[in-house]
């Protein structure tokens, strides 16, 4: 059985772990191993750039030094959490990748944008998810909302609406790995529909069809 990639992005605030939570819990009820990660952070190494680029103690940092700290923490990631996990069959789900830097670090900053995807692309060796859930949702609705922001969510509104844009850039020059979902919808309504298409993946993955054990009932 063949391993599938699934990516959730979006800006901050918009309820890609509420969606993750609950399309992870509905995987491993099917049977299927499923491997729920996120970027940055999840590897050793991985835990001390997300400190670096996170933490607000950590002050100004250069674009480019930001950008290269994401690549760096993208490489490790796939070597010692992605690849292992796909290359035994298991789903994966990640809570941000490739695109969210390309977003962040490239539009956000105003880097140049061929610069920065081809060293994203390097340094995942151009790994690409099966599909990539794209929640969406004006910022002033999002991380303008939240408290306790970290360095990147306090980086004010410009910065993340040139990085919204840039996401539904990236969603229209390949809709067919994208699923671009109002992230204000209801969760129920929005759950059902990447379902779904998790569903058709993993179908074309060489899983079979998938069967929920509660068919015709969201999960909670």
């Amino acid at each position: 059985m063949s391993g599938a990639f699934v990516v959730f992005e979006g800006g901050d605030g918009v309820g890609k772990t509420t969606q993750v939570d609950r399309l992870c819990r509905r995987l491993e009820r099917t049977g299927r191993e499923v491997v729920r990660t996120f970027e940055p952070g999840d590897s050793p190494a991985g835990h001390r750039i997300r400190a670096l680029v996170l933490d607000p103690a950590t002050g100004d940092l250069d674009p480019r030094a930001e950008a290269l700290l994401y690549a760096a923490d993208k490489a490790q990631h796939l070597h010692a959490v992605v690849r292992p996990a796909l290359d035994r069959g298991a789903v994966v789900v990640c809570d941000r990748y490739v695109d969210s830097m390309l977003a962040y670090q490239g539009a956000g900053r105003v880097l140049a944008a061929a610069e920065v995807e081809q060293v994203a692309r390097w340094a995942t060796q151009d790994l690409r998810p099966d599909v990539t859930v794209l929640l969406d949702v004006d910022p002033r609705q999002a991380v303008q909302a939240k408290a306790d922001l970290d360095r990147v969510e306090a980086a004010g509104l410009t910065f993340h609406e040139r990085a919204r844009a840039h996401f539904l850039e990236l969603a229209g020059r390949d809709p067919s790995r994208y699923l671009v979902l109002a992230a204000r919808r209801g969760r129920d309504e929005l759950a059902e529909e990447i379902w779904l298409r998790v569903q058709r993946v993993l179908s074309r993955a060489g899983g079979g069809a998938v069967v929920s054990p509660r068919s015709g009932r969201l999960e909670p």
